[in-house]
């Protein structure tokens, strides 16, 4: 238990605890994307209740892709003012942030048939049924470029790191994915070409940044379906990543909501756990690379994770949906009360209004207030 909150490291930076709030959209930023008082508050009231690390609400790179309404936005540098103030009052408490950047592609429903969509070949997102554009080259640069200048805007807004959104269909998914990933060129076909766009993200993105600079990548164990990613290909995929520098490895799934149906199904030879979904597939690879593995996905139990903190090598414990019900956990479970989160795992968060919980009443009115 006492591990949880002991210090740690995701290369140059230091944490003082094992918790990490995992990337949440919000739909609480502005229309283009900019910070609002609400948002303000949410973070500042997860600094004040103890999380050792919090992930940002994904920030889109470009002006022209918006996946989601009322997501955060990093395609230019007048965000920087407003980010500076987000990150010192985030540090007032002694936690940390880093922004997550995405480009969301097909997986999205918002505003279709008003913008171009991109993506690595014209197959449609197996959810939304989106299409989007195959990619040109220069087209790929773009994104590539973007991706790098967005980092480094978080970097001069204060952000301890950042996280790249490689996972959950998303673009950089999509890349990597035999299925979703048809092309022929020296993006596409074989593995080694399937990681190129991010293996090119990762590196425009470092010689900006520069060497000391955290940088995280999140991506998906596996697809879950014939013809998807593999977890085997995935865990190549973490051994190139820490090869080329990256700091650390965040190991989700991809099957929002529907994991706690899926509990005690194995794929890939893994099987998913009520209490951390997805910690069978963050435990091997932990085992496999000498960078730090965070885990996110069902975990409400304080005691359940500290078994899974004793017994694996996965390094951080990332949660989001507990949080919205009570951003003060981490600090009621390291102040002595550990009966498990309120969180009931129902999925009813994402309102119209904002992402906030519905059945915590006592939250609903906080967040109202705010």
């Amino acid at each position: 238990m006492s591990k949880l909150f002991t210090p740690t490291r995701i290369g140059s930076l230091t944490l003082k605890n094992r918790f990490v709030r995992s990337a949440t959209w919000e739909n609480m930023a502005t229309e283009d994307g900019h910070m609002t008082d609400k948002l303000y508050g949410i973070y500042r009231e997860l600094a004040e209740g103890g999380v050792g690390l919090i992930a940002t609400g994904y920030a889109n790179i470009v002006a022209d892709e918006k996946p989601n309404a009322g997501m955060m936005g990093m395609y230019d540098d007048s965000f920087i003012p407003e980010y500076k103030k987000l990150t010192d009052l985030v540090h007032q408490h002694d936690s940390k942030i880093m922004m997550q950047l995405a480009y969301g592609g097909t997986k999205t429903t918002y505003n279709l048939g008003e913008r171009v969509i991109f993506a690595p070949s014209e197959v449609a997102e197996r959810g939304t049924q989106t299409l989007g554009k195959a990619m040109t080259i220069d087209e790929i640069a773009y994104i590539v470029e973007a991706f790098a200048k967005a980092s480094l805007r978080a970097k001069e807004s204060g952000f301890d790191g950042i996280e790249i959104h490689a996972a959950h269909t998303y673009l950089i998914n999509q890349f990597l994915s035999p299925y979703y990933n048809q092309r022929t060129d020296e993006y596409g076909g074989s593995f080694e070409n399937r990681m190129r766009f991010l293996l090119e993200i990762f590196e425009a993105t470092r010689k900006l940044v520069g060497v000391d600079f955290p940088i995280l990548i999140k991506l998906t164990a596996t697809e879950f379906f014939e013809g998807g990613l593999t977890f085997g290909e995935t865990r190549k995929i973490c051994k190139k990543l820490e090869q080329v520098g990256a700091d650390a490895l965040i190991i989700s799934g991809n099957i929002h909501g529907k994991a706690i149906d899926m509990v005690g199904e194995s794929f890939d030879g893994y099987m998913l756990e009520k209490e951390g979904f997805f910690h069978q597939y963050g435990d091997v690879i932990s085992r496999e690379v000498n960078i730090p593995v965070i885990t996110v996905g069902g975990l409400t139990d304080i005691e359940a994770i500290g078994q899974i903190a004793e017994n694996t090598s996965i390094e951080c414990f990332a949660l989001s949906r507990p949080l919205l019900s009570e951003p003060n956990l981490i600090k009621r479970w390291e102040e002595g009360d550990r009966s498990p989160a309120l969180c009931e795992t129902c999925s009813k968060c994402r309102t119209k209004r904002g992402n906030f919980c519905v059945v915590n009443k006592e939250r609903k009115a906080q967040i109202a207030a705010l």
